[in-house]
């Protein structure tokens, strides 16, 4: 069985290396340095704190698998230099009450919404695919369609 490839921005990717040096690196010596002091408090079936750092080692170490499996199975998408959005593109749109919104196209796994990064798959990430300053697009969401237009495209 294959696993399905992870698209991703180079900006996506490095982020996903550096996540996983300090995992392997720095989260793991503090964990370590927690179960050294945890043991030297003696009798280990009774420790709350051998068994957080326990825990806490079960979660990094599945982390890292994960992270590992993400960056084998990932493709970098270069940047569009057609001018339309695309992967990695910085998109400004107006809605139709006037408001301005940023966006940023990203991969599946790069998506924060709160720093306006949204997925190339959503309705949205879709919407946009291709189009390029002043044109318009509707987007069907779950409250119904909403409609855009594209100010800029940077990348």
């Amino acid at each position: 069985m294959t696993k399905a490839r992870i698209t991703m921005t180079q900006r996506g990717y490095d982020k996903l290396l550096e996540t996983l040096h300090f995992l392997k690196t720095t989260k793991r010596e503090e964990i370590s340095e927690n179960m050294g002091r945890a043991i030297a408090d003696g009798d280990l079936r009774e420790s709350a704190a051998y068994d957080e750092a326990r825990m806490q080692q079960s979660e990094n170490e599945a982390r890292i698998a994960e992270l590992e499996s993400q960056l084998e199975r990932s493709v970098i998408i270069e940047e569009d230099s057609s001018g339309g959005a695309g992967l990695g593109a910085k998109v400004t749109v107006k809605d139709a009450k006037g408001k301005e919104h940023k966006f940023e196209l990203v991969g599946t796994y790069e998506v924060d919404v709160l720093k306006g990064k949204i997925s190339d798959a959503s309705p949205i990430g879709k919407a946009l695919a291709g189009r390029k300053a002043g044109e318009k697009v509707t987007v069907q969401l779950p409250k119904g369609n909403a409609e855009f237009e594209i100010l800029a495209v940077d990348y």
